[in-house]
């Protein structure tokens, strides 16, 4: 559908800026007044890493005027991979910082601002209510939610992307013109069953992708061109390269965007979203040990089974001395129970925990009540027993 541009024109643009913008200006959709919309428009990022790093880019590159971070992370070096916004002279630094040098060098006429701290109920609406348009580059679901409900209460228009593997999603979410994400997801899924880009991995091109195609549809919005991605989910796979799209009706049952609202103020989304289960978090309760006990288990002999949950191709990346492979999936479908020695203590590991907490669950029901999981998982073990080892 054809919506009206979000923003009202600058004045003028300047000599510097006409011959900047020029390639757009020539553009009879863009010309002189879309050009001046972007100018006078004001965008939050909210992140700044695999889908914010190109869109910030690119958003900068279109002469957005004022665009704002939202960021609390640093830059590590498994992040260079696909957050091209940064570089490895950026390693260790905030990211919003490194974020705002970058779009400072591809455009120093844009304004930047940064806001260097995690997005939470307690500061989303005085931070969104400074900006015409959001966009959202979070990874994870607790986040995602409540961007989403801030925005709906706030009336305004913000554009998704998610990436996973081989896969992105984008779509355009504005309740007074179509439905929210909650109409498209009402629930986040269990916790623990969708893994992270942090788990499962990313093609750090596909960032490239799906976020060129969310400052597309941002620029659509503000200039007021085009038919923007709103009631439609654009779903690209980049193995078999096809696009596809899936129309997204407004939901009237919606809990934030209905007839008959129940979410009407900010909630405490992790808990909404339960980053681990309930079952996971009591069963790890009295039965989860440091990477220093389990080296002292193996030091001492201890009549333990050390089983890895994590996928393969995380296997050959590192492991921890004498555990052996057993994917989480075989857990939860039954398979690899059977196999588990009575004779020896079963100690899982994941990465970083998460995934092993929700086996142990697992095991607990299954009657092995002595079975424990190791805190922080195998990067835990790395940083406090073998730092020579990589990480990932």
């Amino acid at each position: 559908m054809s919506l009206p541009p979000l923003v009202e024109p600058a004045a003028e643009l300047t000599v510097d800026e006409v011959r900047r913008y020029s390639r757009h200006l020539i553009i009879p959709d863009v010309g002189m007044d879309g050009q001046k919309r972007l100018k006078n428009a004001k965008v939050l990022a909210v992140g700044a890493g695999g889908l914010g790093s190109p869109a910030l880019m690119y958003l900068a590159a279109a002469g957005v005027g004022t665009l704002g971070i939202v960021e609390f992370d640093t830059v590590d070096e498994s992040n260079l991979q696909r957050q091209i916004i940064h570089s490895q002279a950026d390693i260790g630094k905030s990211k919003a910082l490194s974020a705002k040098e970058t779009v400072q060098g591809i455009n120093p006429l844009v304004q930047v601002n940064l806001h260097e701290e995690r997005l939470d109920s307690s500061n989303v609406m005085e931070l969104f209510a400074q900006y015409d348009l959001i966009v959202d580059g979070t990874d994870n679901f607790a986040t995602r939610y409540l961007v989403n409900d801030a925005c709906v209460l706030l009336d305004k228009p913000y554009v998704w992307g998610s990436i996973y593997r081989f896969d992105g999603q984008a779509s355009v979410f504005w309740s007074e013109h179509g439905p929210c994400y909650r109409c498209l997801y009402p629930e986040p899924p269990p916790p623990g069953m969708v893994p992270s880009c942090a788990e499962g991995g990313v093609l750090g091109v596909l960032c490239a992708s799906v976020g060129s195609i969310q400052v597309t549809e941002a620029i659509k919005l503000l200039a007021g061109i085009g038919d923007p991605l709103v009631g439609r989910l654009m779903i690209y796979d980049a193995l078999e390269m096809t696009y596809r799209q899936v129309k997204v009706r407004k939901d009237p049952d919606c809990a934030v965007c209905g007839d008959n609202p129940t979410v009407t103020e900010l909630i405490d989304y992790e808990a909404f979203c339960g980053v681990v289960s309930d079952e996971a978090q009591a069963a790890a309760l009295d039965s989860t040990i440091t990477p220093r006990q389990l080296k002292e288990w193996i030091d001492g002999d201890e009549k333990i089974d050390i089983i890895d949950v994590r996928e393969p191709n995380e296997y050959e990346i590192v492991s921890i001395p004498g555990a052996r492979l057993i994917p989480k999936n075989e857990f939860l479908m039954g398979n690899a129970l059977s196999d588990l020695p009575q004779d020896r203590r079963i100690v899982l590991h994941c990465k970083t925990g998460v995934r092993s907490a929700e086996v142990l669950a697992v095991l607990k029901n299954a009657g092995f009540a002595d079975a424990v999981h190791v805190g922080g998982g195998v990067i835990g073990w790395v940083n406090q027993i073998e730092p020579e080892k990589p990480v990932y």
